[in-house]
């Protein structure tokens, strides 16, 4: 593999320089306020978790890998784009669901297996029904798993009549949104040159600093 092979998969970028994504590297900050606003909160409510200040530190990390992405536009950067994510999420789901949403491991274990074999399912029928023009979905389609993870979560605390169950399912519906953009960016771009992959940004860094202050009062509320 050719790990500085270039990449050129937004409206914004017009050539190979590293500042040929400038909104879309520069919003990459929200990130970093997002995991300050974790941080915040998490010393507010003087919790010390491991875990949660991780979680805290992945939320950043986020932002830098993203901004590599958008600034060098390669493979190398690609992968620190969506390895930070991927961490998040697998680690922010484990949290979650053990230490707020009381899912035992076995269960949880159990959950992941069912849900990632009726994902594979969906994802070979998808392929096989649309073909080329699953291209149109940009990637986004990557991202189902999480969102999937997160109705589960809305559906569950709603379920139980838990506090905690509005702010989910406002988050979840923060990052459909937040795909439906990351999506529209691919087709937009003899409109809007621009293209909209900076509010995936901003959104995504919106639904991480929710996702974080979710699970500071959980983690609270559990003392």
């Amino acid at each position: 593999m050719d790990w500085s092979a270039p990449i050129d998969i937004y409206c914004e970028r017009m050539g190979p320089e590293f500042w040929a994504e400038p909104i879309n590297a520069i919003t990459n900050a929200a990130f970093m306020i997002a995991a300050l606003v974790g941080a915040g909160s998490a010393l507010r409510a003087r919790l010390r978790e491991p875990i949660l200040w991780v979680l805290i530190a992945l939320a950043a990390l986020i932002g830098v890998g993203s901004f590599l992405f958008h600034t060098h536009a390669t493979v190398w950067a690609a992968l620190s784009d969506v390895a930070p994510i991927w961490l998040f999420v697998a680690l922010y789901l484990y949290a979650f669901a053990t230490k707020v949403a009381g899912i035992g491991r076995l269960q949880l274990l159990v959950g992941t297996a069912v849900a990632l074999l009726v994902l594979v399912a969906i994802s070979a029928g998808l392929g096989a029904a649309l073909g080329p023009a699953r291209a149109a979905l940009n990637g986004s389609d990557q991202y189902a798993p999480a969102l999937l993870a997160l109705g589960v979560f809305s559906a569950l605390l709603w379920r139980r009549g838990n506090p905690l169950a509005k702010g989910i399912t406002i988050t979840t519906a923060i990052f459909a949104l937040s795909l439906s953009f990351r999506t529209l960016d691919a087709h937009i771009c003899p409109a809007l040159p621009l293209g909209t992959h900076f509010l995936w940004h901003i959104l995504n860094a919106v639904v991480i600093g929710l996702l974080l202050v979710t699970l500071v009062r959980g983690l609270a509320a559990s003392r």
